[in-house]
């Protein structure tokens, strides 16, 4: 199956997406593991910025050729449109169709099942270059790192190529549905149900703050299919539901404290009919599945906190060597030079567990504890640093005409969402004490 790539240079034998962002840059590329060279990458917190192209051990010249990539089309496509979309509860179906032919989405989804063939590094160079834009809205990360790995991983022949080609040109939205209004972190507890009716199912329930759930083309429903099961981890199932079934009901936009682009929203389940081909893997295997993809998900959110952490630190380094106070700048105020110190040493801390994190996963998969460890951790640090940030600011950070202000109630959720941290620090103790 052709991939995007290659479809678009018109050639007869698959190109990977390195060799890609090759051609377009002229940029020679070496691989990370055959460079000399590689180990003297500076790490952000030497370089001249933390948001600087160049830096970071576990990147290569492939890596740092796409990002320059993805920050253009952040700054072309996405920041003049933002604060619309943020107005509109949504961003434009067009943004998604134009990072499809930019080639952002279903980056580390294989060229066998359409996606572009790149690695999980390079797939995080998207979510962190839409954190240094400050740009919350375009749910890409759902879609391309935890809708489509279920369908990569476990579905049918017939269900990767109707959607994952279609989802990586950003024609077909991906949302997952586990949360609901009785169930937040605690996925044993859900209600949704899945009959068997002859060969099909009929579905059940309701789901709420699912991302991506207004403007959805398809969703991954959670449901439980063997309610005799002697616990729910043993009866849920996962099936794919399409936008356009009869009793598939979006209700509205929610509004939020942040993250007001991306459209969240509640969905309904009236005796929604599904055929067997809806099933995504096996029945009552669900809960296996969730288990296996959540660190991914963890370990995104840790990725993203700590992308924030930074864009917020170099927006408050630059508001504080600009604005004046009692006849000079706040940067020259030993009180706010010592407070730039503290934060800049804890990012660099949190860089560099995150990019350990992140360089495990890139080659064999991340355990749930360590995903646990650094998505608590990381989105803890964000909120600090965010509370920081505005108040270095002063009256200034309390307006949500400065960066400052949006970041900071975009980052009030990462504490919770894809687990609390509660939740995190129950999975590391269970690790720790078990034997």
């Amino acid at each position: 199956m052709a991939s995007t790539v290659t479809r678009k240079f018109g050639l007869s034998k698959p190109l990977s997406v390195f060799k890609y962002y090759r051609c377009i840059s002229n940029v020679p590329s070496r691989d990370a593991a055959s460079n000399p060279n590689a180990n003297k990458r500076l790490e952000p917190c030497q370089s001249s910025s933390l948001l600087d192209i160049g830096t970071r051990r576990i990147f290569s010249e492939d890596h740092d050729i796409f990002r320059q990539s993805v920050r253009r089309f952040m700054q072309e496509e996405v920041i003049p449109h933002h604060d619309k979309w943020e107005n509109d509860g949504q961003v434009s179906r067009e943004v998604w169709e134009k990072a499809g032919q930019m080639g952002l989405l279903g980056v580390d989804t294989p060229e066998k099942h359409g996606g572009l063939g790149g690695d999980f590094l390079m797939s995080c160079v998207v979510g962190e270059e839409q954190l240094y834009a400050n740009c919350t809205g375009p749910g890409w990360a759902l879609h391309s790192d935890i809708v489509m790995p279920y369908i990569s991983h476990y579905g049918t022949k017939e269900q990767v190529e109707k959607f994952l080609p279609q989802m990586t040109a950003g024609k077909c939205i991906g949302a997952i549905a586990m949360t609901e209004p009785s169930a937040g972190s605690d996925l044993q507890g859900i209600r949704t149900v899945a009959k068997k009716d002859g060969a099909d199912y009929i579905l059940n329930g309701s789901k709420v703050f699912i991302t991506n759930g207004y403007m959805c083309d398809l969703v991954i429903v959670v449901a439980i299919t063997n309610t005799a099961a002697k616990s729910a981890a043993h009866g849920i199932s996962l099936f794919l539901v399409e936008q356009g079934m009869k009793g598939f009901v979006k209700g509205k936009k929610l509004k939020k404290m942040g993250l007001k682009a991306q459209d969240t929203a509640e969905l309904f389940f009236e005796d929604v009919r599904l055929p067997k081909s809806a099933l995504l893997g096996e029945e009552n295997k669900g809960f296996y599945y969730l288990m296996n993809e959540l660190p991914q998900e963890r370990l995104l959110i840790a990725i993203f906190s700590l992308a924030s952490c930074e864009f917020m630190f170099e927006e408050t380094r630059k508001y504080v060597r600009e604005r004046k106070a009692f006849g000079k700048t706040l940067a020259k105020l030993q009180t706010v030079q010592h407070k730039l110190a503290e934060m800049k040493t804890e990012i660099a801390v949190g860089r560099a567990f995150v990019d350990q994190c992140m360089e495990i996963h890139n080659t064999r998969g991340l355990d749930s504890s360590t995903a646990s460890m650094a998505k608590y951790w990381a989105s803890d640090l964000q909120n600090k640093i965010a509370n920081q940030c505005v108040q270095l600011h002063g009256g200034w950070g309390y307006m949500m005409e400065y960066p400052i202000a949006k970041a900071f109630v975009d980052s009030r959720v990462q504490p919770i969402y894809g687990g609390s941290n509660e939740i995190m620090k129950e999975l590391i103790a269970r690790q720790i004490v078990n034997d």
